[in-house]
């Protein structure tokens, strides 16, 4: 969950480092640190943010063009100025940055303590550098066999660069589990994490696969794996606008996100929805359509925002193609010796593409046989790799770390796969098909007016920012949206909030109710709509205030709640796209109200690549 990037070329190595660990400050936000290589080693590393460690180095040595730099979401030790990242071997031959977790690190010390080698850290990854260093003395071997040797003693997940101050005109970068990307330019290259901090600088990048080494030198590259067998290097080509990883005028980038869905849902469906023709075309379901048709029961696995779009799928795909589903929480599914076979569909859904537990969870349903489908938004990343088949959402890179574009766009394809597959198996007519990709298309416009509202959710946040507690309530599609409009506030405000079905409320959570606790109620006209209106009465009746979204010219509810956020009608089966952005808006408005980093709350990074 770190970020990782890395330079060798004819530029100075420094102005690149820091400017993409500003592009890679969603990752983690705990240290940051840079290495330079000109002659001699220099690192320079500070607890906090990217601008400390800046002010940190001003007027200091920063020649050199080689480099790598790191900007760290603690695993292994504390956050403070030693255990950041780059972490220097004992006798200073090595430096490296790393991403992920060395699992066997405690046995690896202890072996390498035995053998004279002493330790400045707590971390992990201080051992990966002693136990290459260690290999490269006893061995007396190059840097690049070093790098590769100690990998194979290593278990877990890392993404890595690498310096030797004894081979000055070489990089090198490791991958399993973590992901890494290369660029290619003009006689340089770059390590990153993802695109963003290479995108000015190139377009050309190389993903690495698990057990790759790249050695990145003034006479080109070399790709290989672990075990020596040479690889030819694929280069391919990104898509993607520098405007799109930047403000463009919004305060913050959770914000400028929230604000970017009508695009964001429309280029999901552009291209794939024909309203002339009638018809669902989504290409990268091709090849597994039949199965998919033919499905006897479907697992959607995902984490945090991505497992309550995967919640929403569930109604979707129950009711429009009448296919039995269980949504799992990836981190729990590969722990609890699930039942999988070769008849099951199984649907992983990941922003990133790389979250670790997403892709463990990937492995062990293929190695039961399930078709494997991916729902993400990064193109090239690990999960489309690693499964059958998929589609992407195109929603643009989304910088924040609450995830708000990604969870609609992902909303959007589960709709499409089920009214495909529901209109395909004859399990809902033609009238019905039609009618709900007309609607389809209306949600960015509709979208685009709820928008207009946001000084009416200020005002309303305004009135609760000092809440220590919030209760989300929804009935059906709208449970979901009622989990994720909790979790949104938790992440950013640090404000407790619990999403709870409506219905459930008595049997709990009423006890909590007073006339301190705001309670959210997602109250839109549905075949639910008298139950919620009876559940509205109740939290009045424990003089609990009330939040409702509701539909426009709502007369019911209006004059029973505290206050009511309006939004336009559409169909129950597309309802979670539009009563969502409410919820969005009111986390973020209280946010920043209480003067939360919004983008970057504590403790969380936006890309989750350790279990």
């Amino acid at each position: 969950m770190c970020g990782i990037v890395g330079y060798i070329g004819k530029k100075r190595a420094y102005s690149i480092l820091i400017n993409g660990l500003k592009r890679l400050e969603y990752r983690g936000y705990d240290s940051a640190g840079i290495s330079l290589l000109n002659k001699e080693v220099k690192i320079y590393k500070k607890k906090g943010k990217v601008s400390d460690l800046e002010e940190y180095v001003a007027n200091k040595d920063i020649s050199g063009n080689i480099g790598i730099g790191h900007t760290r979401w603690a695993t292994h030790g504390e956050p403070n100025d030693i255990n950041a990242h780059p972490h220097s071997s004992m006798n200073g031959h090595f430096v490296l940055i790393h991403n992920g977790i060395i699992e066997n690190y405690t046995r690896l010390k202890e072996k390498l303590i035995d053998r004279g080698c002493t330790f400045q850290t707590e971390t992990d990854t201080e051992v990966l550098a002693n136990l290459i260093e260690y290999i490269y003395i006893k061995g007396n071997v190059s840097a690049e066999i070093a790098v590769r040797l100690a990998l194979s003693k290593v278990v877990g997940a890392y993404g890595l660069a690498i310096i030797c101050k004894d081979e000055p005109d070489k990089l090198i970068a490791a991958r399993k589990g973590s992901p890494l990307v290369i660029g290619v330019g003009e006689g340089e290259y770059f390590i990153a994490s993802d695109a963003t901090p290479i995108v000015e600088y190139t377009k050309s990048v190389i993903y690495l696969n698990d057990d790759d080494v790249a050695i990145l030198g003034s006479d080109g590259l070399t790709l290989k794996t672990i075990k020596n067998d040479k690889l030819t290097p694929k280069i391919q080509k990104i898509d993607l606008d520098i405007g799109e990883i930047e403000k463009n005028g919004f305060d913050h980038f959770m914000l400028k996100e929230i604000f970017e869905q009508p695009r964001s849902i429309l280029d999901t469906f552009r291209g794939r929805v024909s309203l002339d023709k009638n018809e669902i075309h989504l290409g990268g379901l091709f090849n597994v359509l039949p199965k998919l048709k033919e499905a006897k029961r479907i697992l959607i696995i995902g984490c945090g925002t991505s497992w309550h779009a995967g919640l929403v799928g569930e109604y979707l795909f129950e009711d429009l193609a009448r296919i039995p589903v269980e949504v799992e929480y990836a981190s729990e599914f590969r722990y609890r010796n699930p039942i999988i076979t070769n008849e099951d569909i199984v649907i992983a859904i990941s922003q990133s593409g790389e979250t670790a537990d997403t892709l463990a969870a990937i492995k062990l349903a293929k190695q039961a046989g399930a078709t494997v489908l991916g729902i993400c938004n990064v193109v090239g990343s690990s999960i489309p790799r690693e499964t059958d088949a998929g589609v992407y959402t195109h929603a643009g890179p989304e910088i924040g770390v609450a995830s708000t574009k990604a969870f609609t766009a992902q909303v959007t394809v589960l709709a499409m796969m089920a009214m495909m597959v529901g209109y395909q198996k004859k399990e809902i007519s033609f009238e019905l098909f039609n009618e709900l990709i007309s609607e389809l298309n209306e949600i960015p416009a509709k979208i685009e007016k709820i928008l207009t509202y946001n000084d009416a959710y200020l005002e309303v946040s305004k009135l609760y920012k000092d809440a220590t507690n919030f209760l989300y309530l929804g009935r059906g599609y709208l449970f979901p949206v009622a989990l994720e409009g909790a979790l949104k506030l938790k992440e950013i405000s640090y404000i407790h909030a619990e999403g709870y079905p409506a219905a459930e409320m008595k049997h709990g959570p009423i006890a909590l109710i007073d006339e301190k606790m705001p309670v959210v109620v997602i109250a839109t006209k549905d075949k639910s709509y008298e139950k919620i209106v009876n559940n509205i009465q109740e939290v009045k009746a424990r003089k609990g205030v009330v939040i409702a979204i509701v539909n426009e010219g709502d007369k019911i509810i209006r004059n029973m709640a505290d206050h009511v956020l309006e939004i336009p009608e559409t169909r129950e089966e597309l309802s979670a796209l539009l009563t969502v952005i409410p919820l969005q808006l009111l986390s973020y408005h209280i946010a920043v109200l209480r003067s939360c980093n919004v983008d970057q709350p504590r403790n969380l990074a936006k890309s989750v690549t350790v279990e």
